[in-house]
């Protein structure tokens, strides 16, 4: 069943999901659950579109070339600024009049490669909850992208001493979900994924037999967006929140640490 929570209810709901004392096992999404991320990625769009300053096309237009683009080569290409650039230099190359003999096509791909140059900027709340949270639950990452890319902002984020594990995948599938259940040995029941997206991070997780949280991000990419499925079994909670930080109350506020 999908329940939304506001801040205010989350201590009633607190015993009806744990007992007191019970360790739980949480996995986190990376990108804009614990750090911004598709700001960058819209920022250099806005700027891409500048750039071009199309003669015949419209703004909207290229964005519908572009998403066309991102979903055929997601799949072989995977995501992350670097596979985002490919995009950009091939919506390009779609849409100049010299094709790939237009000299700008690389200069198209630095908006994406530009990306890599930012500085990661943690979402509020985030340290002190997995501070907290690491002292009673085990934690685990779980992000999806270009690996090189990844490892770097897990470095840059400081972050990475509160997980168990980290897992970078390719794809979060159903299959991802598995795995990590079987590898870790895990419990489903006791076991919550944690994230903005619903087609990555929260309807492949309930079809694992995992409990969810959603937290939505104001500019998560739209092409993760999907409707939310509810959850096949009646043991399995499903729980929407505004914050991170609201998983405090939920996971920690009327529990003892526990060893």
């Amino acid at each position: 069943m999908y329940r939304s929570w506001s801040a205010n209810g989350l201590m009633d709901v607190n015993s009806a999901l744990l007992h007191a004392g019970a360790r739980q096992s949480l996995i986190f999404d990376a990108d804009d659950t614990l750090w911004e991320n598709n700001i960058h990625f819209l920022a250099a769009i806005d700027a891409f579109l500048t750039w071009l300053d199309h003669a015949d096309l419209s703004h909207a237009a290229i964005r519908e070339i572009l998403d066309e683009i991102e979903l055929a080569n997601r799949g072989a290409h995977g995501y992350g600024a670097r596979a985002f650039a490919r995009n950009l230099r091939q919506t390009f190359r779609r849409i100049s009049p010299l094709g790939e003999h237009d000299p700008r096509e690389a200069e198209a791909e630095q908006f994406g490669l530009r990306i890599l140059e930012q500085s990661l900027q943690l979402l509020d709340g985030v340290a002190e909850t997995l501070a907290t949270l690491a002292t009673r639950h085990e934690l685990f990452l779980l992000t999806k992208g270009d690996e090189e890319e990844q490892r770097l902002k897990i470095a840059r984020s400081g972050l990475e001493r509160f997980f168990t594990a980290t897992v970078i995948a390719h794809e979060k599938s159903t299959a991802t979900y598995q795995e990590i259940v079987a590898t870790h040995r895990l419990d489903t029941n006791s076991t919550w994924m944690i994230g903005n997206s619903p087609r990555s991070d929260i309807n492949p997780a309930l079809a694992a037999g995992l409990n969810a949280i959603y937290i939505p991000h104001r500019s998560s990419w739209h092409l993760e967006m999907e409707e939310i499925t509810a959850p096949a079994r009646t043991s399995q909670t499903l729980l929407e929140l505004a914050s991170i930080r609201e998983l405090t109350p939920i996971f920690a506020g009327s529990m003892t640490d526990v060893d």
